[in-house]
């Protein structure tokens, strides 16, 4: 495994952040969405996946490893961090995907995926989201307007259990960020995105 990232204090709730298929645990978009929740109360832990440790090694880039083994390596972690009881967890993209997939875990409480990728772009008929239709424990989707791995108006299309919400990022592509014209900023749209993330935090921790 690898080493964490840690943001915020120990003690408060904890939301365990995996990061997507083509970037780090450290990547711009990761730190400023970690940093946001800290402010907020929320302690942050960021791992890298096993593909990702070994770019880190040797700068090589690689493919991320096949499902069972980044299930594997989210779920060593969430083994490690759960030791008083359930906890969040979560990830941008393929992170929050993972995170999905171990929904019914016993040390899962609720999971938050940030740009969850339905389809691969241009490909609906690759959809990757059908387990969404029967998760029972608390999901929070931020996904972007105009996120070409699932925009706005095709998941009226999609089935999604009781237990899962989704907000909708203005004007947002896959990394939230909006066009100049649209009138939105990406700094204020990761601002947006933070609130609304921290807030089902802590719902399903029972604070605030």
């Amino acid at each position: 495994m690898t080493d964490y990232l840690r943001d915020g204090n120990a003690g408060d709730p904890l939301f365990v952040f995996a990061h997507g298929a083509g970037a780090g645990m450290d990547h711009e978009f990761m730190n400023s969405v970690a940093k946001g929740l800290a402010d907020k109360g929320i302690q942050v832990v960021r791992f890298n996946f096993p593909y990702m440790v070994k770019r880190a090694e040797d700068g090589k880039k690689r493919p991320p490893d096949r499902a069972p083994k980044l299930l594997e390596a989210y779920q060593s972690v969430i083994d490690e961090l759960a030791v008083d009881g359930p906890i969040v967890i979560g990830g941008k993209s393929m992170g929050g995907r993972m995170a999905s997939l171990l929904a019914d875990e016993t040390n899962v409480a609720g999971f938050a995926c940030l740009g969850f990728p339905f389809h691969p772009p241009g490909k609906p008929e690759n959809f990757k989201g059908d387990h969404l239709a029967t998760v029972a424990k608390p999901c929070l989707i931020l996904q972007g307007e105009r996120d070409t791995f699932g925009k706005r108006e095709e998941l009226s299309d999609f089935s999604l259990s009781d237990a899962v919400s989704v907000e909708f990022i203005p004007d947002g592509d896959h990394s939230f960020k909006p066009r100049k014209r649209s009138g939105y900023t990406e700094q204020g749209n990761i601002d947006f995105a933070v609130d609304k993330l921290a807030a089902f935090i802590f719902e399903v921790y029972g604070e605030k």
